[in-house]
């Protein structure tokens, strides 16, 4: 479970911001959100099910996910793939000067086991600057281990890094090398990390591989069939056909590299059959037609399927879900139904989080979202984005979050000149 994710000197934040999941002290105009979109921990925290990241284009939203997926593939890969001269692809703020040769700042906060850790790292492109591990016990934090320019420093309840601290290159995170050596405490971090889903709403095809893998499996194929046909796109029956090389049909304006590098690897192809119902000239049903899930269905059926794996393994396992451009290629009322599964203690029994960055204001309504999950990002004069929640503003319950945040009451809007004169400019003689 998350409760706050921060990051700073990445991309388009300069200074460190804060994404918390935390449960602020107030109510919804309708206590049946509080009670849906929230969640009590443990007896003395209460989480959100759900956070809403609004913004201009540019604003930053994407590169707050594109910061946890970082922190999120490095924790897991810097260990085994790295070499000791290798830099790190991190992405600093590039346009101040007072960030240039500063470490990047990567922090979560988040339950594992029934622990409450918080783990964190500051790393140039060229090595891990400070890294840290802290579990909470009943009054205050325990280290478990620190890092910095004179060393590693371990806790008394770390011993499964003694003896890993020479084994630690620059560029790659001690967490990961205890992590490798089997280390209890950090696989279980480790863990967290890898249930994390981090999805690209532009670019959901990424997770084409993990659908596929969930559906060749019977209990999780009717699954994602009854997602996909619930959602009234007109399907009634999903199938896979696994293909031989030579039936593989490739992109043709792919150079024919590409093409031998693909059909060569040892991944198998699979061919995605949907099922419409075909009418006679009266109405009734008349057969069945077979459509190419790829070729012949449209974007954003395309992308239900490719989300349904993620989507439906978070919420059976109680994982955490990032999504970039949730609403891409999808009606508002399908986003707003996968929205609402997030918020059902039937279809969310294990709690699963959702984080999502979206343009729709149509979902920005106090009957769908308590004020601390909606978030906002802005940028500055200088270029840096930052980032704040709805909670932030004294606004009344019953105020309309949509029409107000669209009047700029909230900022994260984008700025629009005068676009009449700047086109009648370009058409005169």
């Amino acid at each position: 479970m998350l409760i706050e994710f921060s990051a700073g000197n990445f991309r388009s934040f300069k200074d460190p911001v804060t994404l918390s999941m935390l449960a602020t002290r107030i109510n919804a105009r309708d206590p049946q959100i509080d009670h849906d979109n929230t969640f009590d921990a443990d007896e003395q925290l209460k989480l959100l099910t759900t956070a809403a990241v609004y913004g201009a284009n540019a604003s930053g939203k994407s590169n707050l996910v594109s910061a946890l997926a970082f922190m999120r593939t490095f924790v897991i890969n810097s260990s085994r793939e790295s070499q000791a001269a290798e830099p790190v692809p991190v992405e600093h703020f590039r346009l101040s000067s007072d960030t240039v040769g500063k470490p990047s700042f990567f922090q979560v906060v988040f339950l594992a086991g029934g622990q409450k850790y918080r783990y964190g790292f500051e790393v140039t492109r060229q090595q891990v600057v400070t890294e840290w591990l802290f579990v909470a016990g009943t009054r205050k934090e325990t280290r478990l281990f620190t890092r910095d320019e004179q060393g590693i420093h371990l806790g008394r309840s770390f011993k499964e890094g003694y003896r890993l601290e020479p084994k630690t290159r620059p560029n790659a995170l001690f967490l990961s090398v205890c992590a490798q050596f089997n280390g209890e405490i950090a696989n279980q971090v480790m863990t967290w990390f890898r249930n994390l889903r981090t999805v690209s709403g532009l670019d959901d095809t990424a997770y084409l591989g993990f659908t596929l893998d969930r559906f060749q499996n019977q209990a999780h194929r009717q699954q994602i069939i009854d997602l996909v046909r619930s959602l009234d796109v007109g399907i009634d029956d999903i199938t896979s056909e696994k293909l031989q090389r030579s039936q593989v049909l490739l992109p043709p304006e792919l150079p024919r590299e590409i093409q031998d590098l693909l059909l060569n690897t040892p991944q198998d192809f699979y061919a995605i059959r949907t099922a419409h119902k075909r009418f006679d000239a009266s109405g009734q049903p008349a057969g069945v037609e077979i459509f190419d899930l790829q070729n012949q269905e449209s974007h954003g059926t395309q992308k239900l399927f490719f989300l349904a794996g993620p989507l439906l393994d978070t919420l059976s396992m109680g994982r955490v879900l990032f999504v970039d451009e949730l609403e891409a290629r999808l009606h508002p009322l399908i986003t707003a139904q996968m929205i609402r599964l997030f918020h059902s203690h039937e279809t969310n029994p294990r709690h699963a989080q959702l984080v999502f960055t979206t343009h729709d204001t149509n979902l920005l309504s106090n009957k769908r979202f308590r004020r601390d999950q909606v978030w906002f990002t802005e940028k500055d004069a200088l270029g840096a984005t930052h980032l704040y929640a709805l909670s932030d503003f004294k606004v009344r319950n019953d105020a309309s979050f949509e029409s107000d945040y669209i009047q700029g009451k909230y900022g994260a809007i984008p700025f629009l000149g005068d676009l009449k004169r700047v086109v009648l400019e370009d058409d005169a003689p």
